[in-house]
Order: structure tokens, then C-alpha cells, then sequence
């Protein structure tokens, strides 16, 4: 049997998602981060879904989602309804999973063509 290597083009995407790090396409990012599919935004200063607040959602807003998606690291954690009403007052849905499931989820949808922004919530050290 021919076996060949797909690799998405057009979109950054997900290769591989670790406990304390994720790789995008041959990247390997340890810090948290904020990616859309023309565009990552490295260094997202947060590092636990409790510390999420409205400065984050204009940081997310900046890469014009019509969805987001936030990882919230190993187990999925639901960060403050403030946080989350920040979003939805802009009818910007936003769906909360472990990163892994994030990170599934965004690829899917980048490569459908959405304009999907996932944030990835890492730990840090």
C-alpha cells in the first residue's frame, strides 16, 4: 500500500499537542499563545484559564474570529463568565476544551476555511 504525508497548506495548524507544549507545523511552542489560521501571536500572557480577563478578549478580537476556541491546558477549565461575556456580547461564539481537543477542533475548522483564533493556555516552567 502507497502511503503518502498530508500537510495542510494554506493555514498554520497543530502537529503535535505535549503537557507543556505544542507544535505548529515543525515549531514547538512552550508559552502560551493565541493562533489564527494566517497568523500566531507567541508569548499570550496567560497561564491558567482563572487568570483570563477582559484585555484577553481584546487581544482575541485583534485576529477577527468569527470563533474561538480555548484550550485550557491538560483538563478543560471554564474561565470567568466575564471573561466569556466579552465574546458573546460581539456574537463571537467560544467553545472551551483541553488542548488537545482545541487543538483537533481548530485544525478542523481552519482547514473548512473559518475564520477560527484558539488560544492555548500553557504552563509555565
Amino acid at each position: 500500500m502507497d502511503l503518502s504525508l498530508d500537510r495542510p497548506e494554506g493555514y498554520l495548524f497543530v502537529r503535535r499537542v505535549g503537557a507543556g507544549s505544542i507544535a505548529l507545523i515543525d515549531r514547538e511552542l512552550d508559552r502560551s499563545f493565541l493562533l489564527a489560521p494566517d497568523r500566531v501571536i507567541e508569548n499570550w500572557p496567560v497561564d491558567a484559564a482563572a487568570k483570563l480577563e477582559a484585555s484577553h478578549v481584546e487581544d482575541m478580537l485583534a485576529l477577527q474570529p468569527e470563533l474561538v476556541i480555548l484550550g485550557t491546558g491538560e483538563r478543560q477549565v471554564f474561565p470567568a463568565a466575564a471573561f466569556m461575556a466579552g465574546l458573546l456580547r460581539r456574537n463571537i461564539g467560544i467553545e472551551v476544551m483541553d488542548n488537545a481537543a482545541a487543538a483537533r477542533t481548530y485544525n478542523l475548522l481552519a482547514g473548512e476555511g473559518r475564520r477560527v483564533v484558539a488560544g492555548f493556555i500553557l504552563p509555565i516552567g
